[in-house]
């Protein structure tokens, strides 16, 4: 009996989540901004929101410089944001966070199963949760901030 193989950390999948991100460039003008670096790898990411009346994600914009897996993790929280509340992105953070762990399932969000390789790296960590930290700073005083 052959021991399983991990999976491929760099799949056609995640690079081509990570491609994507051009679709939603950073706006300055949206009024919810914040900046974030992990520390691990240095990846930095700046990210601006825009809520409708309803306190629901309108618009979402991205500036990285990331490894593919920050990228493809950036690229996943962006596409379903529209209509989430800001609190999602706390709960989907916490979830992930645990999940990394090894201590719970994968959070309930769209596409986040093209991230599962990337458990295994540590290292990738960081860049794995660096947009949804910068989401939950920008979005957790109420007010504009970089």
């Amino acid at each position: 009996m052959t021991a399983a193989r991990p999976a491929k950390l760099y799949s056609p999948a995640l690079l081509a989540l990570a491609t994507g991100l051009a679709a939603f460039p950073f706006d300055p003008l949206l009024p919810f901004k914040a900046d974030a670096r992990a520390r691990t790898c240095g990846s930095t990411v700046r990210i601006a929101v825009a809520l409708d009346q309803h306190d629901r994600i309108t618009r979402i914009g991205l500036q990285m410089s990331a490894c593919a897996i920050g990228q493809a993790s950036a690229m996943l929280l962006a596409q379903a944001a529209p209509g989430v509340e800001p609190q999602r992105f706390a709960a989907v953070l916490g979830g992930l966070e645990v999940w990394l762990e090894g201590m719970g399932p994968l959070p309930d969000w769209p596409g986040l199963d093209a991230l599962v390789p990337a458990r295994e790296h540590p290292a990738r960590h960081g860049a794995l949760l660096l947009p949804w930290k910068a989401a939950v700073a920008a979005l957790s005083t109420g007010a504009t901030h970089s």
